[in-house]
């Protein structure tokens, strides 16, 4: 008994630290990593517990840190992954994509559907306390596989269109600063009370 007890309290314990979410550290500017184009994920890659649970405490990282995504180097991986939040989902088509929950995006890819810009002011978890304005195209397709290895393709506009944006920049090495205007450092109780969006 005493044996089984034991293998019983093992398995217990394996699969309770399998899906425990550990929150990553935030890799700042100037990082080599933030500059490097990122490799892409292989479907067995893709399929192991590592890259699973690596998901998952991205998706955590970026909820700790109120953000609206988060791409690999920004948590020292070059991986070709990206966390979009559920927030930045509100418009997107639900029968497409599930907006209720955070969406992964492997390898993903985009391209304009139109000649349609904006311009907006952005930020980043990788650099604090700093604004900029980024013209990004309107209206975009979006292509990636999904955590379980899917095909994933839909439209976004406006907001989803530039975060997608934002992310896949990080994945080949771009940061926001690199095409913003009018940058800003802002004092971190300034920003606190502007309670502005982290992507």
């Amino acid at each position: 008994m005493d044996q089984i007890g034991k293998l019983i309290r093992g398995q217990f314990l394996y699969y309770h630290l399998k899906f425990i979410t550990m929150k990553l550290e935030i890799i700042k500017q100037p990082a080599d990593i933030l500059q490097q184009r990122t490799e892409e994920i292989t479907q067995e890659r893709l399929e192991s517990d590592n890259l699973q649970t690596l998901i998952d405490n991205m998706i955590e990282t970026m909820h700790s840190a109120d953000g609206v995504g988060l791409a690999g180097p920004q948590v020292n991986k070059n991986k070709r992954i990206t966390i979009i939040s559920s927030h930045a989902l509100e418009d997107i088509d639900h029968e497409l994509i599930d907006n209720s929950e955070d969406l992964p995006l492997i390898n993903p890819y985009w391209e304009k559907l139109d000649k349609k810009q904006t311009v907006d002011q952005e930020a980043c978890l990788s650099i604090p306390n700093t604004f900029g304005k980024v013209k990004r195209w309107k209206n975009i397709e979006v292509k990636a596989l999904d955590r379980k290895g899917n095909k994933l393709k839909f439209k976004a506009s406006n907001y989803l269109a530039r975060v997608v944006q934002h992310e896949v920049d990080h994945l080949e090495g771009v940061l926001f600063t690199e095409k913003a205007t009018e940058i800003q450092k802002v004092d971190p109780i300034e920003k606190a009370v502007k309670n502005r969006d982290n992507i």
